[in-house]
């Protein structure tokens, strides 16, 4: 079976590209809207993370816990938003390798935002039948492209809700 490298899913909100990518280039928010991040450490301040930014990602899937290192690859305000995965571990990300890319894509829709959240699958050195035996166990027997289908369908519909949701005053 072919591998699929790269997965795309968009959402339509209605909050302008400047708010949205206040909050989707801010690492330690993302567990607010994603069902498997739970935030992330970072140096300084909780802000628009900065290209070459360096955080550890908290993740979560079912009772498994793990920490990856991220990397800050693109920060344009109000546009694009992306990071690499390159070490992942249980505490601490020890193995260092290709993991994964992540991108999220901003254009403005009528009032609103078009967001398009991207994943890439970075392990392109593994065999097919390495990585499909693999994902099924990390996954509970799908593919990383379709775990991951459902995980950006969450965090879209989630981070729609939040910046549409009207705040009290």
């Amino acid at each position: 079976m072919a591998r699929t490298f790269t997965v795309s899913r968009s959402i339509l909100i209605e909050a302008a590209a400047t708010t949205v990518y206040e909050q989707v280039s801010r690492p330690a928010q993302m567990g607010r809207w994603s069902p498997e991040n739970l935030g992330a450490t970072l140096t300084g301040q909780d802000e628009s993370a900065p290209v070459g930014l360096v955080f550890n990602g908290h993740n979560k899937r079912g009772p498994f816990r793990w920490t990856t290192r991220c990397t800050v690859t693109a920060s344009d305000p109000g546009r694009r938003f992306a990071f690499r995965v390159h070490a992942i571990g249980l505490r601490r990300p020890r193995l260092s390798a290709p993991i994964a890319s992540w991108e999220y894509r901003l254009e403005k829709s009528g009032t609103g935002t078009k967001v398009t959240e991207t994943w890439t699958d970075d392990r392109r050195s593994w065999p097919a039948f390495v990585a499909n035996a693999f994902d099924r166990i990390a996954t509970g027997g799908k593919t990383f492209a379709a775990f991951q289908v459902r995980n950006i369908d969450t965090t879209l519909r989630n981070l729609k809700r939040e910046l549409e949701t009207p705040t009290s005053a």
